[in-house]
C-alpha cells in the first residue's frame, strides 16, 4: 500500500474565502494546530456566534466542539429546525478535515484516506506486527497468492466501518452520530485484530486449546494488545488531543470484545442504549453481518481467485437503522435480501475452497503439533526480560507482540536438537510430505474427535493392523459456522505406506458405515488427488 500525505480541505470555496477562514497564528504554529483549537472560533465567524456563544457558556470547546448533536441544540434552545441542521452541518465541515491524514492506496477499496490518530496507531510495533500474520493461515500451502497479512485487512475494516457510519449520520442526523463516534467506530476496525497469533486462528482455535487446555478468544488478546498499545506509545495524551474521552476509548474496547445482545440491562459503558447500533458496524454479534466480513471475503475472494458477488457498497447505502423490538438496529430493505444471500454462498464457496480444504487444515494441523512439541523449548523475551514459553506468551503482551508467523521458519532453520521433532514435522511440509487423507464423511450430529479416533483405533486393532489412535487424525468442521447443522468429517492418516493408508481407509469406512453417515466427497482421495498445486 501506498501513503500519500494529504492536507486540509480547501475543495470548496474561492481564495477569498479560504482566507478569512485562516485565522491569525503563532510563528511557527501549523495551520492543523491552530484549526485545532480555533474550531470553535471559526464557527462563530461562519455565521453562527450567537451559537457559539451558547455553546462557550455550556462548557463545549473547540476540543469537543465535533461531539455537538442537533438535539443538543434543541435542548440549549436553538431554533428553528433548520438553524439547528445548518450549525450541525457547519460543526461537522469545519472539524472533520481539520488535520492533515494520510491515503493509502488498496486494491479492494481503492484509495483511503487514514485519520492522523489512526496513522499513530499504524505507526506502532503492536500494530506493524500484523504485516508478519497472513490472514488465511495455512492457505497459503496451497493457493500460492494468498499472501494477504492482517494488517491490509484492518486497514480495509477501518475503512468500511468510518463509510458505513458516515453514510448512517448522513442520512440519518436524527440519530446524533458525531464525528467522534465515527472515530471511535474507525479505530476499533482498525484494532479490531490486534491479538490475532501465528497464522491467525490456527493460534487460537487449534494450538492454545491444547497447550493451555483452555479457551482463549483472539479479541479478548486484542483487548490486551490494544491496551499495551496505548501504554507503551504513550497514546493516551494523543487521544485527548483528537478530543477523545475515556469513556471514547472504554467505547472502542467494547466493539472489539462485544458481548451478544441479551435482553434486561445493557450491557455496555461506553455508548448508550440510544446508540446501540453503533456496536453492529465492526462486530455484529446480532447476525454476524458486520464490515468485518464485508472486507475479508471480498478481500479473500481477490486473492484467492474465487468470484465475488457481494456489493457492499450497496449494502452500506441501502442500511438505515430501525426500531424493532424496542431496540435501535442496523437494518437494509427488503430487496435487498438477494444481496445478502450472495454473501452467504459466497461465504459458503469460501469455506469449501479455502478455509476448510482438507490440504490447508491438514497443514495446520501438522504445524499446530510443531508448535506443541516447541512450546516448551522456545523462549521470548518478555516485560522485565523475562522468558515466556510460546503458551505463556498471551500473559505478556510485550512478549506476544513479538510472535508472528516467523516462528515457522525460526523452528525450521534451528539447529537445536530440542526442536529435531518440530523441525521433522516442519520439513515435511516444506517437502510436500503431509498425512494422508483417507476418509470424509458428513452427519447431523456432534461427534467428539477423540471419540471417533478412539472407535477408529478399535476398529485397527480388530484388523490386527499396526496402527494405533497416534496414527490418526480426526478433523470434525461445520459446514457453515456455527449454524449448519451438517458436520464435517475427515479422517487423516500420518503413515504413508500402502498397507497403513489401505487399513486405515477400510476402519474408517467400516465406522462411517456403522454410524450410517453420508459418503464424503473426496472419500478414499489422496493428497496428490486433493491438493490444488
Amino acid at each position: 500500500m501506498s501513503r500519500k500525505r494529504t492536507g486540509v480541505d480547501n475543495e470548496s470555496g474561492t481564495p477569498e474565502k479560504r482566507q478569512r477562514l485562516m485565522l491569525s497564528r503563532e510563528e511557527g504554529q501549523s495551520l492543523s494546530e491552530q484549526l485545532r483549537y480555533d474550531s470553535m472560533e471559526l464557527f462563530a465567524r461562519e455565521g453562527f456566534d450567537d451559537v457559539s456563544n451558547v455553546l462557550k457558556d455550556n462548557g463545549v470547546t473547540s476540543k469537543t466542539l465535533n461531539k455537538v448533536t442537533e438535539n443538543q441544540l434543541k435542548d440549549l434552545g436553538i431554533s428553528p429546525l433548520r438553524r439547528r441542521l445548518e450549525a450541525v452541518e457547519c460543526i461537522q465541515k469545519i472539524t472533520e478535515r481539520l488535520y492533515g491524514g494520510e491515503i493509502l492506496n488498496d486494491p479492494i477499496h481503492g484509495h483511503i484516506t487514514i485519520h492522523p490518530l489512526c496513522v499513530k496507531i499504524m505507526d506502532t510495533p503492536q500494530f506493524q506486527r500484523l504485516r508478519s500474520i497472513k490472514q488465511l493461515g495455512g492457505a497459503y500451502f496451497v493457493y500460492p497468492s494468498a499472501t494477504h497479512s492482517r494488517f491490509e485487512h484492518s486497514i480495509g475494516v477501518y475503512h468500511l466501518a468510518g463509510q458505513l457510519a458516515e453514510s448512517l449520520k448522513q442520512r440519518q442526523p436524527n440519530l446524533g452520530i458525531s464525528n467522534t463516534d465515527i472515530l471511535c467506530v474507525q479505530i476499533a476496525g482498525l484494532c479490531h485484530d490486534l491479538g490475532q497469533g501465528p497464522f491467525s486462528h490456527l493460534f487460537s482455535q487449534k494450538f492454545l486449546p491444547l497447550a493451555r487446555r483452555e479457551e482463549i478468544k483472539h479479541e479478548d488478546l486484542s483487548l490486551r494488545m490494544f491496551e499495551h498499545l496505548m501504554d507503551s506509545n504513550d497514546l493516551n495524551s494523543a487521544f485527548g488531543q483528537y478530543g477523545l474521552t475515556e469513556i471514547d476509548r472504554t467505547f472502542i474496547k467494547e466493539q472489539i470484545g462485544p458481548q451478544k445482545p441479551r435482553s434486561g440491562e445493557w450491557p455496555y459503558k461506553g455508548r448508550g442504549q440510544e446508540k446501540g447500533f453503533l456496536y453492529e458496524i465492526v462486530a455484529n454479534k446480532r447476525n454476524g453481518i458486520d464490515v468485518d466480513k464485508w472486507d475479508y471475503i471480498a478481500r479473500d475472494c481477490h486473492m484467492l481467485g474465487i468470484k465475488n458477488n457481494i456489493d457492499h457498497e450497496r449494502c452500506i447505502k441501502y442500511a438505515n437503522v430501525l426500531e424493532v423490538d424496542g431496540e435501535l438496529q442496523i437494518c437494509s430493505k427488503d430487496k435487498e435480501a438477494e444481496n445478502f444471500y450472495d454473501l452467504l454462498r459466497t461465504w459458503d464457496t469460501q469455506h469449501g475452497r479455502a478455509y476448510q480444504h482438507r490440504v490447508g487444515n491438514i497443514i495446520e494441523t501438522m504445524i499446530t503439533e510443531a508448535l506443541l512439541k516447541a512450546k516448551e523449548i522456545i523462549e521470548i523475551t518478555g516485560e522485565n526480560g523475562s522468558k515466556c514459553k510460546l503458551s505463556d506468551t498471551v500473559d505478556d503482551m510485550e512478549a506476544y507482540q513479538k510472535l508472528t508467523d516467523f516462528v515457522f521458519e525460526q523452528i525450521l532453520w534451528s539447529s537445536d536438537e530440542k526442536l529435531a521433532e518440530s523441525r521433522k514435522i516442519l520439513m515435511s511440509i516444506q517437502t510436500r510430505q503431509l498425512y494422508k487423507i483417507v476418509g470424509e464423511t458428513q452427519s447431523s450430529k456432534e461427534p467428539k474427535e477423540a471419540q471417533i479416533r478412539n472407535e477408529v483405533s478399535k476398529l485397527l486393532k480388530k484388523m490386527k493392523s499396526d496402527l494405533s489412535g497416534e496414527d490418526i487424525i480426526i478433523q470434525v468442521s461445520h459446514l457453515l459456522p456455527d449454524k449448519c447443522s451438517e458436520k464435517l468429517i475427515r479422517c487423516y492418516c500420518k503413515k504413508r505406506d500402502e498397507s497403513s493408508i489401505e487399513h486405515a481407509t477400510k476402519a474408517f469406512k467400516e465406522w462411517r458405515e456403522q454410524h450410517c453417515c453420508t459418503v464424503g466427497g473426496g472419500f478414499g482421495l489422496d493428497n496428490e488427488t486433493c491438493q490444488i498445486l
